[in-house]
């Protein structure tokens, strides 16, 4: 088992970047594929990204693509989302997962999630 902590959310103007990190405990961290997930106002929770457990392979939805980048440090336990050229519509509760598998994107564990909100 593994238990994730997101941080760096806030309030940011649309063009603007935020740096999600996401915390994991264990030992086990660098064995799972990890994603981040997003979830807005009355919208089902939706993928945006994940990663290999070896950084080797990356995954985007098609919303996000050139504008977020997802990256690992095993060593440090830690996930991260590079979120650039932010959008109104990229507002959401942003939750990182370790996945059962990138492939599947399905997700085993969940963090608490962290708020993004971006004005226009």
């Amino acid at each position: 088992q593994v238990q994730l902590v997101e941080s760096g959310g806030g309030l940011v103007q649309a063009g603007g970047s935020l740096r999600l990190s996401c915390a994991a405990s264990g030992r086990t961290f660098s064995m799972y594929d990890m994603g981040w997930f997003r979830q807005a106002p009355g919208k089902e929770r939706e993928f945006v990204a994940g990663i290999n457990w070896s950084a080797g392979s990356t995954a985007y939805a098609d919303s996000v693509k050139g504008r977020f980048t997802i990256a690992r440090d095993n060593a440090k336990n830690t996930l991260y989302l590079q979120m650039d050229s932010l959008k109104p519509e990229d507002t959401a509760v942003y939750y990182c997962a370790a996945l059962g598998a990138l492939r599947t994107r399905s997700p085993r564990y969940w963090g608490q999630g962290t708020q993004v909100t971006v004005s226009s």
